[in-house]
């Protein structure tokens, strides 16, 4: 892919020192080092190394990036090693994939308690799936899947929600066979909804109960047990928006398919048009209107502010599994899972999982010869910065 013609590094840099002054109020630490993170990446500042091809020897220098996951630049290489990862832990059989959401009344409540509430959110979206799962009116067995919190809207908008990505199956209660669920079907959204929304609120009510929620500012009412109380109630008169995709392809159609989620962050450089006169323009799919392509002007304090709206707390893991995929389960019953639907649909799973469990690929090749490349030698800031080709044109 070509590089972008502008970068979230560029406008926080037309912003300029200016803007934290601006931003007092909401402005963190945590904001500042996500910030230093994305103006130092694959720069000089953190040194770099020389990478040489096994196969042609050309050589070539890299600045190092900065790996921190809000980076727009880092998040090719992070999604790579993790799609690496999971191959062996796919199944042969068809996936699903289910969205959680949060009403957008708890939006100010999340974004002054985010450690509470997406952990709340895990939590619940993670036991609706499986009780409903293990319901003998629905599928009536023992699944397991990952989950990826996503907070933003197309816009930069704040806008909590999970997505799982479920095998279309799963143990029965004696772990003697597979369950498969039906072609066309997985589990009824309407009750997932319903179960969710009702799970989430006995978790809000009991976080309130506990002290864990904070108020601040204009949610200060809500430190009342009647106010939050009232809040609670509001949520119950409309359904909470879940959704469900049809079950789709295997193995290898999944890992394609999971690299647009596992580690998008609220927006990439590839969507940035364009940034004149204090004004950042970028892309963005109206969902409403077939997905129409359209374009975004918002100021560049505004754009900022929209984008550290989705900085995570410090240690927050917002890839998570459960079920059978459980890190303290797998072990034992991911081979069982094999096993089973291997004698289930015979030779053919077999050859899926195999192919699966193939060689990984170089993350990065040689654009000669589309050898591996190595490393070769690791340069420090200065040795960077005396070694590297002098940098082109900046973007203005």
């Amino acid at each position: 892919m070509p590089q972008p013609p502008l970068e979230v590094a560029d406008v926080i840099r037309a912003a300029g020192d200016s803007f934290f002054d601006r931003s007092r109020s909401w402005f963190s630490w945590v904001h500042q080092k996500v910030l230093n993170a994305i103006l130092r990446c694959r720069t000089a500042a953190l040194g770099g190394h020389v990478d040489e091809c096994s196969r042609c020897g050309h050589r070539t220098i890299s600045f190092n990036s900065c790996r921190n996951r809000h980076c727009p630049k880092c998040q090719a290489g992070a999604r790579d090693r993790w799609l690496a990862a999971r191959r062996r832990d796919l199944l042969p059989t068809r996936y699903v994939h289910v969205v959680f959401t949060l009403p957008r009344q708890l939006a100010p409540l999340a974004l002054r308690n985010k450690r509470e509430i997406y952990g709340l959110l895990f939590r619940t979206s993670a036991e609706t799936l499986l009780a409903v799962a293990r319901d003998p009116r629905h599928l009536g067995a023992e699944i397991g899947f990952f989950s990826v919190l996503h907070t933003w809207n197309q816009q930069l908008l704040h806008h909590p929600h999970v997505h799982c990505v479920v095998p279309a199956g799963g143990l029965a209660s004696d772990h003697t066979r597979w369950v498969g669920a039906p072609p066309h079907f997985f589990l009824p959204v309407k009750v997932l909804s319903r179960v969710f929304r009702g799970k989430f609120v006995a978790g809000l009510r009991q976080l309130h109960r506990d002290g864990k929620l904070a108020f601040p500012g204009a949610l200060a009412c809500l430190q009342m047990p009647k106010a939050f109380a009232a809040l609670l109630r509001s949520l119950f008169r409309s359904d909470w928006v879940v959704y469900s995709k049809r079950p789709f392809g295997g193995a290898e159609h999944v890992l394609h398919y999971l690299g647009a989620y596992t580690h998008r962050i609220a927006i990439s450089n590839h969507r940035l048009v364009a940034l004149a006169d204090g004004v950042v323009t970028f892309r963005w799919r109206d969902s409403a209107h077939k997905n129409k392509k359209r374009l975004a002007r918002l100021s560049v304090d505004e754009f900022l502010r929209r984008f550290f709206l989705h900085v995570l707390p410090p240690g927050f893991v917002r890839i998570r599994y459960f079920g059978f995929l459980a890190h303290r389960r797998r072990t034992t019953l991911l081979p069982r899972c094999l096993e089973l639907l291997a004698a289930t649909s015979g030779k053919a799973s077999i050859e899926v999982r195999q192919s699966s469990d193939g060689g990984t690929s170089p993350l990065w090749k040689c654009p000669l010869c589309q050898g591996p490349m190595v490393v070769t030698e690791r340069l420090s800031a200065v040795e960077a910065r005396m070694r590297a080709p002098p940098p082109g044109p900046q973007p203005c």
